[in-house]
């Protein structure tokens, strides 16, 4: 909300002397965000000066100019740039006359960009200065002519300070206003709140004589028709019409308007509408005007009807929704209330009776509608966060007086219309103890009853007959955040100063920490860190056919969960693996430059059962907690979701280095990362040749613990690789964390220690190419008995030597016995052993 100092001055007493930083301050300790400071960034001399006479002189471009002689001193003085009082000037505009007031920037003045101006050599002239337009003062965007007073209603002496004189030495003070506080939408609520914070003096605009506001109540016809209001709540509670006749939409906007409404933000758009928004913003009323004579019989509030349509001022034709809430005459619908009007009521230059509407419009329609076409505008702005219901009569007639002083109008007092509603505010009860015990601040009674009188509420003593003493607080009618006592406490608090408020770290509850789940996912995520891996956390949406390709082993076509509102609309599925999203940020680096990757990623993946359908078409209502059976339907309505970890290897483990050459990444570098997350998850992975539908079948491994499979690792096919646009060779890996970290059991038991030295020898067995050498290091580990500490797959040969058709696997085993030294002898008997086995199971022989 950007206030002006010089508006809100009218309204509350802040010193002349305030700089705005003061007054951002001030609102600041009444619970107000502050956002910046706006001001015309002009610098003088800007004066007023008048075309004595000019000569059009066309050029050799095509273009001509005007060589013009400009009054900008009173004769006989020096002007205020210290030259001659008449100054040569070049102008490409043709819109003004001899004996024309206009705004001259002279020598060493600075306009908004910024750009100075100096004396400068142009067009065969020396001009000496400038006559300036609209746009380039800062006053709005019109910079196809330069700025004539006489169009403003000014007659201002040669040599006036301009700056001054529009209004362009004012400043604007930016702070943001919460949902919950739109009666801060207004100079009206701002200027109550400095004086809120600072003591000052608060006139409230918002209250007039009703022998002022009294207005004819017939012969226009208003009427509210909501036959299907949201949740219980008529459309429109109130609604006055007003009209005011014989207008001249061309007559000037005044100065100090245009310059009001541009450091609020608002473009000036011509006298009528720049009155409905000047008074929009200084009572915060949204207000619009109809063209009278466009309107065809009265008004009607009405919710629309399927498949009806208006075109709105932006010129857009909108269809629109049962739920609209919509403005009508006889011809149909003519605006989308309380959000903008339609265009074909539209007030124009050719206006000359208007209809002004100020009305009171329910919250939730509004904020629906603004939402469902996407068309946020100041009036929605305002009315979804609710308009002070006693304001309308108020803004209607401030709106009907502006016009007949600055558009020349005349109020009719014989016709009109309005819808009444009474307003009535709930008196909230108060425990007298509730605010000090709920803050930790010790306030007075006194203190207590100051602060909720200040913000306007009505404070009265409860019956004696109550449990506890209390209050009962009436709030006012602007704020109707003001619902329950914990919302009175925050007013306490706000109004008394939140440095009053101790500084105290509450004491935690006590509890049991981390669950097992929670710290069995924290240290796998912390060895792959520690293990050089980067986490790169994505959103849990990818495409169909990803889905398919990754999500299952064959890559048959599985059921996947399509958002009914996607953030993208290619990626409206809920994934079923991690390794696509891995996959997009692994090309999102190598398009920038960076080829070598580690990556990983913890989340969850969406697994639907098939036959089972997901989703629900009940959308629970905003603003109220859904029941149990709601809770539980919409749990019903997701599919089971499995916490996953994965590993994404690319480019170089090792890159090339002066006297070492670069070492790309390998199955076995995955196959490490696996084996450090098993090791942090507490378990021991086995791995097995497998099969997954985007990976290299020669070069993928199914992984199991205790003959329970939970995930995969393997080296992605080419063409999907090339898909990615990833370079070389990809590796990846997944595992199901929650089925592993359940694998590993509660408690974890650390092996004894023994004091006796290991005996290690090797075996290099012969056998089948086909036999996988997971099961060969198993059969070798159950032969070899309780004293084989170790066995590890070292060598896998293949070549001379051996025959065709077979390969020859080499493991180093470590022996040890927990009470004495082995002796060689034993630690041979333990290794045939394991050799018996293998040769038993697949024909494995020793290799001579």
């Amino acid at each position: 909300m950007r206030v002006p100092l010089s508006w809100l001055r009218e309204y509350v007493d802040v010193p002349q002397d305030a700089a705005p930083e003061d007054v951002l301050a001030a609102l600041v300790s009444v619970g107000f965000e502050e956002e910046d400071v706006f001001r015309f960034e002009l610098q003088g001399p800007i004066v007023v000066g008048e075309v004595v006479e000019f000569v059009e002189e066309p050029q050799s471009n095509g273009k001509t100019i005007r060589w013009c002689r400009v009054r900008v001193a009173p004769d006989g003085q020096a002007a205020a740039d210290g030259g001659d009082a008449v100054h040569g000037i070049v102008c490409g505009a043709r819109n003004f006359f001899t004996g024309d007031k206009v705004v001259v920037t002279l020598p060493g003045a600075v306009l908004p960009g910024p750009f100075p101006i100096a004396a400068r050599k142009t067009y065969g002239h020396v001009s000496d200065g400038m006559i300036a337009s609209a746009k380039e003062l800062g006053l709005g965007d019109e910079h196809s002519g330069i700025l004539r007073l006489v169009e403003l209603g000014i007659d201002a002496p040669v040599g006036t300070d301009a700056i001054a004189l529009l209004g362009l030495d004012d400043v604007a003070v930016d702070i943001n206003v919460t949902p919950d506080r739109g009666y801060a939408l207004s100079i009206r609520g701002v200027a109550r709140e400095f004086s809120h914070a600072t003591g000052a003096v608060f006139r409230d605009p918002g209250l007039r004589p009703w022998s002022e506001l009294q207005q004819p109540t017939e012969g226009f016809s208003v009427v509210v028709d909501d036959r299907a209001p949201l949740r219980g709540r008529v459309g429109a509670s109130e609604f006055v019409a007003r009209i005011v006749r014989d207008v001249d939409p061309t007559k000037p906007t005044p100065a100090w308007m245009v310059a009001r409404l541009t450091l609020a933000g608002i473009r000036s758009l011509g006298i009528l509408i720049d009155i409905t928004n000047y008074v929009m913003v200084e009572l915060g009323q949204p207000i619009h005007g109809y063209d009278l004579d466009k309107l065809q019989g009265g008004i009607t509030v009405r919710r629309a009807e399927a498949g009806e349509q208006l075109e709105t001022l932006d010129g857009k034709m909108r269809t629109l929704s049962p739920e609209d809430l919509l403005i009508t005459d006889d011809s149909g619908p003519i605006g989308l209330a309380g959000v903008m009007g339609g265009g074909t009521t539209e007030m124009s230059d050719a206006t000359r009776n208007v209809l002004i509407e100020a009305a009171t419009f329910d919250t939730v329609s509004i904020a629906r509608t603004a939402r469902r076409h996407k068309l946020p505008s100041e009036a929605s702005r305002r009315f979804e966060r609710g308009v002070d219901p006693l304001v309308p009569f108020v803004a209607a007639r401030r709106v009907a007086d502006l016009m007949v002083e600055y558009a020349g109008g005349t109020l009719d007092l014989e016709v009109g219309g309005a819808l009444f509603a009474t307003v009535e505010q709930r008196a909230i009860s108060l425990p007298k103890p509730f605010v000090s015990a709920l803050i930790g601040v010790d306030y007075t009674e006194a203190e207590i009853v100051a602060a909720l009188e200040m913000v306007g509420t009505e404070v009265s003593d409860a019956d004696d007959r109550a449990d506890e003493p209390q209050w009962w607080v009436t709030p006012p009618s602007w704020r109707p955040d003001l619902t329950d006592k914990w919302t009175l406490a925050e007013e306490v608090a706000r109004i008394e100063g939140y440095d009053r408020i101790p500084s105290i770290l509450p004491t935690p509850p006590s509890g049991r920490g981390l669950t097992a789940a929670q710290e069995g996912r924290r240290r796998v995520a912390n060895a792959l860190a520690a293990a050089g891996f980067v986490e790169t956390p994505s959103f849990a949406f990818t495409t169909e056919e990803q889905n398919d390709l990754h999500g299952s082993a064959s890559g048959d076509h599985l059921p996947s969960v399509k958002l009914a509102n996607p953030l993208d609309g290619q990626a409206a599925y809920l994934r079923r693996s991690l390794v696509p999203n891995l996959l997009q940020v692994a090309h999102r680096n190598v398009a920038r430059g960076f080829t070598d990757l580690a990556l990983f990623e913890t989340g969850s993946v969406f697994l639907p059962e098939p036959g089972v359908a997901y989703g629900t078409s009940h959308v629970p209502p905003l603003a109220v907690r859904p029941d149990a059976a709601t809770l539980a339907e919409l749990d019903g309505s997701i599919p089971p979701q499995h916490r996953h970890v994965a590993v994404l290897l690319a480019g170089n483990l090792v890159a090339k280095q002066p006297g070492l050459a670069p070492v790309g990444v390998d199955l076995a570098a995955t196959v490490d990362a696996v084996r450090t997350i098993a090791s942090a998850a507490g378990v021991t992975v086995e791995i097995a040749q497998g099969q997954r539908a985007a990976l290299h079948p020669g070069r993928t491994g199914a992984l199991s613990v205790d003959g329970v499979e939970v995930g995969y690792v393997g080296e992605l096919l080419p063409a999907v690789a090339e898909a990615s646009d990833l370079p070389g060779r990809v590796i990846v890996a997944e595992l199901d964390l929650d089925l592993l970290l359940s694998l590993a059991g509660e408690k974890v038991v650390a092996a004894s220690l023994s004091g006796f030295p290991a005996a290690t020898q090797d075996v290099s067995l012969v056998l089948g190419a086909d036999v996988p050498a997971g099961d060969v290091r198993a059969a070798l580990a159950e032969g070899a008995g309780g004293l084989l500490e170790s066995v590890r797959l070292v060598d896998d040969y293949r070549g001379q030597g051996v025959p065709e058709g077979a390969k020859s696997l080499t493991f180093a085993l470590r022996f040890r016995a927990p009470d004495r030294t082995l002796t060689a002898a034993e630690a041979t008997e333990a290794k045939l052993g394991g050799v018996a086995v293998a040769a038993e199971r697949f024909g494995a022989a020793l290799r001579e």
